[in-house]
């Protein structure tokens, strides 16, 4: 036996997930041709593979889940919460390796609360956690060290988006990011609490993008001005949010 057919999935799980990828066509209006360009496989190949022609392999279930950011493989114990690598209900039923390309070191970036025009710069790692059976992420090098922020990455069908949540003891934080160019940019918006005089905490939001580290050699963090040497690639990319319309901010 050949080893492509090695990674091919029985009959009953062929049938099974065929089912589930017309279900997300429908729910989601979108052509099978579309999602074939948007999991790298022909539409030959998906087409072949829901009319039961040939079986699905493990590679391009693996790819169309990426695509569609969707678990398709059911578990045997799929009633048990984040079994087999699933991530909770709540946090949008995901697989592991539909999230994989998320994994990894961000430089984090927003606009200065501070100073106006300055960025604020700071790393986030987003890491699949065993614990919790889901994607989570943690902050760290920031010069607010007493706010950093770790939680749970959201990953729903509906909307498409990804969010990462901080919740501590009825508190939250939320980021809404859209789906990683490809260049794997992160860029959404933010909303939080910003520290104010003495105790107070004011409701904040701001653009905000995630960059993966590798694309930045000698990454610096902490306020960034336009003094700084890096201080244009930074802004860049927080322009580029409101520019492309990531997201929108309406006027009063």
């Amino acid at each position: 036996m050949t080893e492509a057919r090695d990674s091919e999935l029985s009959t009953e799980q062929s049938r099974a997930i065929a089912a589930r990828v017309r279900e997300e066509l429908a729910r989601r209006r979108i052509s099978r041709q579309r999602l074939a360009d948007d999991a790298r496989i022909s539409i030959s190949t998906l087409e072949k593979a829901l009319s039961g022609r040939r079986p699905f392999t493990l590679a391009t279930t693996i790819r169309l889940e990426e695509a569609l950011s969707a678990p398709l493989r059911i578990a045997k114990s799929a009633g048990v919460p984040g079994a087999f690598g699933l991530a909770p209900e709540a946090l949008g039923s995901y697989s592991r390796p539909a999230v994989a390309r998320l994994e990894g070191d961000y430089l984090t970036l927003r606009p200065s609360f501070g100073e106006r025009g300055a960025v604020y710069a700071y790393r986030t790692e987003i890491r699949w956690d065993e614990a919790s059976s889901s994607l989570a992420f943690r902050e760290s090098a920031r010069l607010d060290s007493a706010f950093t922020q770790k939680g749970a990455v959201s990953l729903p069908n509906q909307s498409g988006h990804i969010y990462m949540i901080t919740s501590e003891l009825g508190q939250f934080r939320l980021a809404i990011l859209a789906r990683p160019t490809i260049t794997g940019e992160l860029y959404g918006l933010l909303t939080t609490l910003q520290a104010g005089v003495g105790s107070q905490l004011i409701p904040a939001s701001a653009s905000i993008a995630y960059v993966p580290l590798a694309r930045v050699p000698n990454a610096k963090f902490g306020k960034i001005n336009s003094r700084e040497p890096c201080y244009a690639a930074y802004r860049a990319h927080i322009d580029r949010i409101n520019e492309e319309s990531y997201v929108r901010f309406f006027p009063e």
